[in-house]
C-alpha cells in the first residue's frame, strides 16, 4: 500500500453491524418507590372500610392487575405469590375456627352439625363442635377477606418498589435501621447460595453431601464464608463512615424523641380508631397528628445523620398521579361507607346475596391508574444462541 492510499475500510474502524447496542439506563424514569408503597397502603385502607366482598376482590383484582402489568423483572419482585398464599391461608384458617369453634352471629341455616365437646362451666362462651350454619361461615368470610385484601396490597407494594432504591429514600434518622434490615435480609438467601455450591463441590468429589453427617461437613465451611462476609462488609461500611453522626444540641435531641415517639403513640391511636366503629369521630384526626409529629421527629433525628445521596430518586408528576390515585379510592370509600353503610357492609341475618355498589367500584376503578402513567418494565432480555 502507498503512501497516499486509503485503506480498504474506507479509513476509519466501525463496529460490526450485529454488535448489540447499549442499553438505555432506565433508572431515571422509573417511579419513585415511595409512591408504590403509598399507593398500596391507600388500596389496603380502602380496604379496612368495607366487608363487600365484591368491592374486596375488585380492590384484589386491581392491585393484581397492576403488579401484573408494572412488576419489574427482578428476584424480588416475586414475593406477590407469597402475599397471595398468606392470604388464601387466612381465609382457610378463619373458616376453620369457624366451623370448629362456632360463630357468634346466630343462624338459621344449618349446614352440618359437628360432635360437640362438653366444657366446664368456667369456659362459658366457648364451645367445640354444635351447629355449623351458612351465617356464621358467611360472616368469618367477610371478616377474613378484609385482612387477606390488606395483606395482598403490601404485597403489591412488596412487588413494585425496589428495596434498595426505598432504603435509599429513607430519612436520615431511618436509614442506619433500614440498612440492618436489608442485611438481615440478604443474609438468608446468601446463606442457601453457599450451601448449594458446597453440596455441590461434595458430589463432584464423591463425597457425601447428604445426611447428618454431610451437614456437619457443610456447616462449618458456611459458617465460616459467612463471618468472613460480615467482617467484610463490616470493613467496607466503616470505611464509607457508617454511624457517624453529627453533634447535636442536647434540646434537639430530646424534642426528636418526643416528637417521634408522641407522632407513633397517635398513628396507633388514630388507627385504632379507624378500624372501629366507635372511634370514627376521633380517628382520622388523631392520625394526621400523629403522622404530622412523627415526620417532624423523622425530619429533626435526620440532622445527626451525615450521608449523602448519590442520584437521588425524583418525586415527578408520576409519583404524585399515583399516590393520589391510591388516596382518592380510600377518600371514597370512607365517604361511601359514611352516606351508605349497607351497601359496604351487606347483612348475613338474614342472610342475602351481597350487592355491587355502582359508584363504589367506580372508585375502587381509579385505583388503576398507575398501570396507565407508569414506565412499562424493562423486557427480558433474550438468551443468545450457543
Amino acid at each position: 500500500m502507498g503512501a497516499g492510499d486509503a485503506p480498504s475500510g474506507g479509513g476509519a474502524l466501525s463496529a460490526p453491524a450485529s454488535a448489540p447496542a447499549p442499553a438505555r439506563h432506565r433508572h431515571t424514569a422509573s417511579l419513585h418507590p415511595g409512591a408504590w408503597w403509598l399507593w398500596a397502603l391507600a388500596l389496603g385502607t380502602a380496604a379496612t372500610r368495607t366487608t363487600n366482598p365484591l368491592l374486596l376482590a375488585l380492590l384484589v383484582t386491581v392491585s393484581a392487575y397492576v403488579v401484573i402489568t408494572r412488576r419489574p423483572h427482578a428476584p424480588w419482585s416475586r414475593s406477590y405469590g407469597a402475599f397471595v398464599k398468606l392470604a388464601l391461608a387466612v381465609l382457610l384458617v378463619r373458616l376453620l375456627f369457624t366451623t370448629l369453634l362456632g360463630s357468634p352471629v346466630p343462624g338459621t341455616h344449618t349446614l352440618l352439625t359437628l360432635p360437640e365437646v362438653p366444657l366446664p362451666d368456667w369456659a362459658q362462651g366457648i364451645r367445640l363442635g354444635g351447629r355449623v350454619t351458612a351465617e356464621g361461615l358467611a360472616f368469618a368470610l367477610y371478616d377474613a377477606m378484609k385482612l387477606a385484601t390488606l395483606l395482598i396490597c403490601v404485597g403489591a407494594a412488596n412487588a413494585l418498589a425496589n428495596p434498595s432504591r426505598l432504603l435509599k429514600s429513607l430519612p436520615g434518622a431511618l436509614y442506619e435501621m433500614g440498612v440492618a434490615v436489608v442485611v438481615a435480609l440478604t443474609f438468608a438467601p446468601n446463606l442457601i447460595a453457599d450451601v448449594q455450591r458446597l453440596r455441590a463441590a461434595r458430589r463432584l468429589r464423591g463425597r457425601p453431601d447428604r445426611g447428618l453427617r454431610g451437614l456437619l461437613q457443610v456447616g462449618l465451611p458456611v459458617l465460616e464464608g459467612a463471618l468472613e462476609r460480615s467482617v467484610a462488609l463490616a470493613a467496607a461500611m466503616d470505611a464509607r463512615g457508617y454511624g457517624r453522626t453529627a453533634d447535636v444540641p442536647a434540646p434537639v435531641r430530646r424534642t426528636t424523641a418526643a416528637l417521634t415517639l408522641g407522632g407513633l403513640l397517635g398513628v396507633c391511636a388514630g388507627t385504632y380508631g379507624l378500624l372501629t366503629a366507635a372511634g370514627g369521630t376521633y380517628g382520622v384526626p388523631v392520625l394526621l397528628a400523629g403522622v404530622a409529629a412523627a415526620v417532624a421527629g423523622l425530619w429533626l433525628g435526620g440532622r445527626r445523620t451525615v450521608r449523602t445521596r448519590y442520584r437521588p430518586d425524583r418525586w415527578d408528576a408520576r409519583a404524585w398521579l399515583v399516590t393520589a390515585s391510591g388516596v382518592a379510592v380510600a377518600a371514597l370509600l370512607f365517604l361511601a361507607a359514611a352516606r351508605d353503610p349497607a351497601a359496604l357492609h351487606p347483612g348475613v341475618v338474614p342472610l342475602v346475596a351481597p350487592a355491587l355498589p355502582l359508584w363504589p367500584a367506580a372508585a375502587v376503578l381509579v385505583g388503576l391508574l398507575p398501570a396507565f402513567v407508569t414506565p412499562a418494565p424493562d423486557p427480558v432480555p433474550a438468551k443468545e444462541p450457543s
